[in-house]
């Protein structure tokens, strides 16, 4: 287990300074990660690698000379938020434009897609480039659902070369989609991981059990079985690889025996003992195998295989140099010279000037004491909501909300301090949010809520009819970018009944307070419900069957959030357009 630490919760930035300051001749960091030392002597595509922290050596460790260009950072196990993918971005970005390359993770995709969205519309060629590589994680006619795991190092490696020798943008995506389309992973666990300050591992096993089909999130494999010998082992995960070996694939082929945090590198060799002879009396030609952690997941005990089918366009990119904190091979003398970038922008926030009502900052004040009681709540629950992600995830999802309203109150306050209204204030409160937390629910709460502080404006309070909108707003937000539909056993299980009760009663004349409370009842009910259906988005869909009789956490933290917000929210609503407000609220 993780046992060097001091706040828990300040585990992954202090890891990351650690890194930058050991690593300084090649590395600096910036908000949102780090990025190379030195910009390159010409314009080049910048690489980006991103994900949640824990992965050592990915993804900072993975940055210099024909590998990234920069990593964006996130928290233990979760996504990086769109402004820390956006300022990483800014501060690497040289000229030729930047492809974010990461694992196939809603929360990744999500936090990644809007940094793309702000960087284009700011004219900076952009493009995404997922991995999907874990064969156990869907099935062959589903691939794009398949998450990203230690083929990550691949694709990386293959789209470093290809921008470190010149290469344009559109073929720097195209060699990494080719290789992606080229990799394939399998891996098996024998212990789960331990968060820093947590008191047991996210899963356990018996006593001589391995769990095959693991994801690096901590997630527990989606077959237990018994831990056979090496050799069997070797046998078991090089016929699933070869079993999808993809069509047309050549005869040469890149290798990585990949260890998960834990296990031992004489373990590896052991096991490379049988892979080895096995691919190559399969007729394979080893191109520069790869023993040792590349891809790790905190302190697991387990071990992946990955193999990536390679051809004249590939080959030569595996191949190439490369110098990195973590990695190295070839010629050292490659890393870029240039000129420092030490005083270069690093992507950050313009200040904000507010301007309001005095009705609409009388709101914003609610608005600010609902996040309070919110923040009350989700602390409370934190282990419990913890424990139920748990079950067929990552277990961060009740650490993840307690970061998420802990920046959320705290900006609420802030932006009420500088005399913004009821808009300004929500919308404030949902961009720290989505920065802080992270992962899937972090962005959609976070766009959720600033789209209800869209909604809501600055220049007045809310009648009733314009809460129910800024609660559809906050719906409709976090349904179409999280693409859930009501039964995928996601959040949207909650808050699409609490949102439209709400709209209803509403609109047939219940008083909001009563109209709230009626909502959150129907919204903490459907979350209960939620124990009986299969995961059908998210991490937790390989696992489906181990969620079965555990509500989702998401729905559950939203209907507890819900629930306690109303009496802020909706007490003693104001009717719109009143001259008395108006008059008193004349814009600052």
């Amino acid at each position: 287990m993780t046992r060097i630490f001091n706040d828990p919760a300040d585990f992954a930035d202090e890891a990351l300074a650690g890194f930058c300051d050991l690593h300084a001749g090649l590395v600096r960091q910036v908000p949102g990660g780090a990025v190379r030392r030195h910009r390159p002597s010409q314009p080049k595509v910048a690489v980006l690698a991103g994900g949640g922290s824990g992965h050592y050596p990915a993804f900072a460790g993975l940055i210099g000379a024909g590998l990234a260009d920069g990593a964006v950072v996130g928290n233990i196990f979760t996504s990086p938020s769109a402004q820390q993918a956006y300022s990483v971005a800014k501060a690497a970005e040289s000229g030729a434009g930047v492809v974010f390359t990461y694992g196939n993770y809603a929360g990744d995709v999500l936090n990644f897609g809007m940094a793309s969205e702000r960087l284009a519309n700011e004219g900076i060629a952009v493009e995404n480039v997922l991995v999907t590589d874990d064969i156990a994680s869907a099935t062959p006619s589903e691939a794009d659902k398949r998450r990203g795991i230690a083929g990550d190092f691949t694709v990386f490696k293959v789209m470093g070369a290809a921008a470190e020798r010149g290469d344009n943008l559109a073929d720097v995506v195209r060699l990494g989609r080719k290789a992606n389309s080229m990799t394939r992973t399998i891996g098996s666990a024998f212990h789960g991981c331990t968060f820093p300050g947590a008191e047991a591992p996210l899963f356990t096993l018996k006593d001589r059990q391995m769990g095959l089909g693991l994801g690096i999130h901590g997630e527990p494999g989606l077959l237990d079985t018994e831990l056979p010998p090496a050799k069997e082992l070797g046998q078991e995960l090089v016929a699933r690889l070869l079993a999808e070996t993809p069509a047309g694939a050549g005869n040469r082929i890149a290798v990585i025996l990949n260890g998960l945090g834990s296990t031992k590198h004489e373990e590896l060799f052991v096991l490379w003992l049988t892979v080895a002879p096995l691919l190559r009396a399969a007729g394979y030609t080893l191109v520069m195998p790869e023993v040792g952690e590349l891809v790790t997941s905190l302190d697991m005990s387990g071990v992946s295989l990955t193999i990536t089918w390679l051809d004249e366009e590939l080959e030569p990119l595996w191949t190439a140099p490369a110098e990195t904190p973590a990695y190295r091979r070839g010629n050292a003398a490659l890393a870029s010279g240039g000129q420092s970038v030490d005083e270069e922008s690093d992507g950050g926030i313009d200040v904000v000037e507010f301007a309001a009502t005095a009705a609409s900052r009388e709101y914003a004040a609610r608005c600010a004491a609902a996040l309070d009681a919110a923040q009350e709540t989700i602390h409370d629950a934190e282990s419990r909501l913890g424990d139920m992600d748990a079950i067929a995830g990552d277990g961060d999802h009740g650490r993840g909300m307690v970061r998420g309203i802990d920046a959320a109150v705290a900006a609420a306050a802030k932006a009420l301090g500088d005399g913004a209204g009821a808009g300004d204030v929500l919308g404030a409160a949902g961009d720290a949010w989505a920065d802080k937390a992270g992962g899937t629910s972090g962005v959609l709460w976070g766009a959720g809520l600033r789209a209800f502080g869209e909604s809501i404006g600055n220049e007045d309070a809310p009648s009733q009819e314009e809460l129910a909108a800024g609660v559809t707003a906050f719906a409709t937000r976090i349904t179409t970018l999280g693409k859930a539909e009501v039964g995928d056993k996601t959040m949207v299980d909650a808050l699409l009944p609490f949102a439209e009760t709400f709209a209803k009663l509403v609109s047939s004349g219940t008083a909001a307070e009563a109209a709230w409370a009626e909502a959150a009842a129907a919204a903490t009910s459907a979350a209960e419900a939620t124990a009986s259906l299969r995961p059908l988005k998210g991490r937790a869909r390989p696992l489906a069957e181990k969620s079965l009789g555990t509500p989702d956490p998401g729905a559950t933290s939203l209907a507890m959030v819900f629930t306690v917000m109303g009496p802020y929210f909706a007490a003693s609503q104001a009717v719109a357009g009143t001259g008395a407000a108006n008059e008193a609220g004349a814009i600052a």
